[in-house]
């Protein structure tokens, strides 16, 4: 099973738009199976009372504009904000984020990367060092879909050159 934990800072936009984009990707392709991917945020500020907001309307209509959302495994509706934690550093194999304040952040919260763990989605192409755009600012939502699935597409062709796929 490959465990892969998508990171950004409320965890309504990049990383749950980066969640069920690699989800489509992997059942489209027939390994759903050998994955468990989720999203988490490194802030809590999409999070009130202990229950988180859902994806922000924008980057559900995104997905939707895609066919993302359509089956049980990439439905996205009940998906909430959720804070990364220290347990996510041992259970994941990968915690892709999508820039580099969520690599420091990330890190506070989980302690040292000593098993390189936590890399940026963007350096599995050949933008290594890279962010996702922010449609949080820009409110360019196309943007970061193009991004997103460009990360999840290097990200797979890497696990196929590690023959773990």
């Amino acid at each position: 099973m490959i465990k892969v934990l998508f990171i950004c800072h409320g965890n309504i936009c990049r990383s749950p738009m980066s969640e069920f984009i690699l989800k489509d990707m992997v059942e489209k392709r027939g390994i759903k199976d050998k994955f468990d991917i989720a999203s988490a945020a490194t802030s809590t500020e999409e999070i009130w009372n202990g229950k988180g907001n859902s994806i922000y309307p924008p980057a559900q209509a995104e997905l939707k504009k895609h066919g993302i959302g359509k089956t049980a495994y990439t439905n996205f509706s009940s998906k909430r904000a959720r804070q990364v934690t220290k347990q996510d550093y041992n259970y994941y194999d990968y915690l892709l984020c999508a820039d580099s304040s969520n690599i420091r952040n990330t890190i506070r919260i989980t302690g040292p990367d000593t098993d390189n763990k936590i890399k940026l989605l963007l350096d599995y192409t050949d933008r290594k060092g890279s962010s996702i755009a922010d449609p949080w600012y820009s409110g360019n939502f196309v943007d970061t879909y193009r991004d997103v699935v460009e990360g999840c597409e290097g990200f797979l062709a890497y696990l196929e050159s590690q023959h773990v796929i």
